[in-house]
């Protein structure tokens, strides 16, 4: 009976530590393949803030200036020919989609909503 009793502990905490980390794990990341130096690419960048802020911990952020020595290889990795592009992984890191042009927040924040992503109410300057 402590054994079982020993397991159901066991199990439980394993349950809670998993499904903790899974709480703070992205739905989505979304990369931004561009460069400081593309004004379409600039237009971007308060986007790309306010995404983070509306989605916090949900939705994953990260830009790439492909056009540094250093950052030249994401634009092979993701296999793209034109800035900018964003790709958007899933929680484990498969492209699920891709889009290769400037898109408004609005259109970003529908796409983001039906992937699962909830935003909080919190409002940027970029609403």
């Amino acid at each position: 009976m402590k054994s079982l009793l020993k397991y159901f502990i066991l199990l439980a905490l394993f349950m809670t530590v998993s499904t903790y980390s899974q709480k703070d794990k992205p739905i989505v990341t979304f990369v931004e393949l561009g460069s400081v130096n593309c004004i379409p690419c600039k237009q971007m960048q308060p986007i790309m803030k306010s995404i983070e802020e509306k989605y916090g911990s949900q939705i994953k952020v990260i830009f790439y200036d492909v056009w540094k020595e250093d950052q030249k290889k994401y634009a092979e990795q993701y296999d793209i020919s034109l800035i900018p592009t964003q790709v958007f992984l899933d929680s484990k890191g498969k492209n699920f989609s891709d889009m290769k042009v400037f898109i408004l927040k609005k259109r970003l924040t529908n796409f983001l909503r039906k992937k699962g992503s909830n935003h909080s109410r919190k409002r940027s300057s970029y609403d």
